[in-house]
C-alpha cells in the first residue's frame, strides 16, 4: 500500500510539473491542481493514519490518532480551491484582453512550416 501511495504522489508531481511548464494557461491551471493534490496526498500519508482510534487522548483507549494532518489537508483543499478559482479568472481575463491563452506572449498559433511566412507563401 505504501508503494502505491508513493507512486501516485510521484505521478501527480510528475504530471503537475510537466503541465506547469506548458505554454498555455489551461494546462498550467490543471498542473497546479495536480501539484496541490500531490502535496495534499503527501501530507495525508505522513500522518500515519490508524483505524479505530480516537483523535483525542483518552485513558481508556489504547492509543490515539493525530488529527493535525487531516486539519492541514482540509485547510490546503480550501486554499487550493480559492487559488484555482483566482487563477481561472485571471487566465480568462488575459484571454479576453489579448485573444490568446499563451503565457509567454507569443503568437496564438504556431506557423505551419518553418520556412513559410504568415501569408502562407515561401519565405
Amino acid at each position: 500500500m505504501e508503494i502505491l501511495i508513493a507512486a501516485s504522489i510521484g505521478f501527480l508531481t510528475m504530471a503537475g510539473v510537466y503541465l506547469v511548464l506548458r505554454r498555455h494557461s489551461y494546462p498550467m491551471i490543471v498542473g497546479t491542481a495536480f501539484l496541490s493534490y500531490a502535496v495534499n496526498l503527501f501530507l495525508f500519508a505522513m500522518g500515519r493514519l490508524t483505524l479505530d482510534r480516537p483523535p483525542l487522548v483518552d485513558p481508556a483507549a489504547p492509543g490515539y490518532t493525530d488529527p493535525l494532518p487531516q486539519a492541514l489537508v482540509l485547510t490546503a483543499i480550501v486554499i487550493s480551491f480559492g487559488m484555482t478559482a483566482l487563477i481561472v479568472v485571471l487566465a480568462l481575463r488575459g484571454f479576453l484582453e489579448t485573444g490568446s491563452d499563451r503565457l509567454d506572449g507569443g503568437p496564438p498559433h504556431e506557423p505551419e512550416a518553418p520556412g513559410a511566412d504568415r501569408a502562407g507563401g515561401p519565405a
